[in-house]
């Protein structure tokens, strides 16, 4: 797949870990013996922190309706704004069982954990096993400064792609069964319940998507290119927009590329509403629809079923 970056900014899941860093700076707490059992919750369950949305939803899909899981960044928060509090760190503190997406999204952690000093922790890593989309290096043209950066660990919005949600809710269940193996019959069936909706997903993004093959987009959220490469569509861009002005030099940048590449529309991201895209859209009369990363929405595991058709169906009014 050819890429190139446009980037303006970096890339929003740096600066989500080096924010939150910051919200960890002297920060001492006394982590209390108190449980954080939810009311409800089954007496012989584990205590579960689950990092971040989607991981929370497959999570929650695996233990069930009777287990607790722990978000520590609740839908609504802003991920380039969040900032540890003692409550994240009792949460680790108490808890038994750590999911995580991996692939370095989540670079608060370590001082999170160590923070907390629980030695009985496990952690899941989901993406284990995964092989992530690797980033070239480039180099980013912002205000008149060059910066040259890499991003180590690739890509890390792997739950875009079905297939690779499905290795993720594996390695959850298989976590989880290893940890607490008193539960292993309810986390496998659920698992297998959870893994067969997946399945049909892919079947129906493969069936409406494969007549579409080799569709190109520009997009303005670095988080499809496990998506595009599961479909065979083509990621040819990717626009980070500035919070307060873009260059009339950057606009034109973007509008050349759209040329270049021949690229069918413009996908932008949910809670976007920038006039500057809209205008772009209408001088070159290409589409703009929205997909949702999928990095908030109600705490109910279904919900990913219902955000990916609807990413499925801007992506064929994109392409048709």
């Amino acid at each position: 797949m050819h890429k190139i970056k446009l980037d303006f900014l970096k890339s929003p899941w740096r600066r989500w870990g080096r924010q939150t860093l910051l919200g960890l700076g002297g920060l001492i707490i006394t982590i209390s013996s108190g449980s954080l059992v939810s009311q409800g919750q089954e007496r012989n369950s584990p205590q579960i922190v689950a990092t971040i949305f989607p991981i929370y939803m497959f999570s929650k899909a695996v233990v069930g309706e009777n287990t607790e899981v722990e978000i520590l960044i609740p839908p609504g928060t802003s991920i380039h704004e969040y900032q540890a509090k003692p409550t994240d760190v009792r949460a680790i503190a108490e808890a038994e069982i750590l999911v995580k997406n991996g692939l370095g999204i989540e670079e608060y952690l370590d001082k999170l954990i160590a923070a907390a000093d629980n030695s009985q922790l496990k952690q899941i890593d989901t993406s284990e096993g995964i092989e992530a989309i690797e980033e070239e290096e480039h180099e980013e043209e912002h205000q008149g400064h060059n910066h040259h950066h890499h991003h180590e660990y690739g890509n890390p919005h792997v739950w875009l792609d079905p297939v690779r949600a499905q290795q993720q809710v594996i390695n959850i269940r298989d976590g989880l069964i290893d940890a607490d193996s008193n539960n292993a019959e309810k986390y496998a069936a659920n698992a297998a319940v959870y893994i067969q909706k997946l399945q049909e997903l892919d079947r129906e993004f493969k069936t409406r998507l494969t007549p579409m093959q080799g569709c190109k987009f520009i997009a303005f959220h670095d988080a499809y290119p496990y998506l595009a490469k599961r479909y065979n569509l083509e990621q040819m861009a990717v626009v980070e927009l500035p919070e307060d002005s873009i260059a009339p030099r950057d606009l034109q940048r973007i509008i050349n590329a759209a040329k270049e590449f021949k690229v069918k529309g413009f996908l932008s991201e949910s809670g976007v509403d920038d006039s500057r895209i809209a205008q772009i859209s209408k001088d070159l009369g290409l589409p703009v629809k929205v997909l949702d990363p999928i990095e908030t929405g109600p705490l109910d595991p279904q919900h990913y079923f219902t955000a990916m058709r609807k990413n499925l169906t801007a992506l064929e009014e994109v392409c048709r």
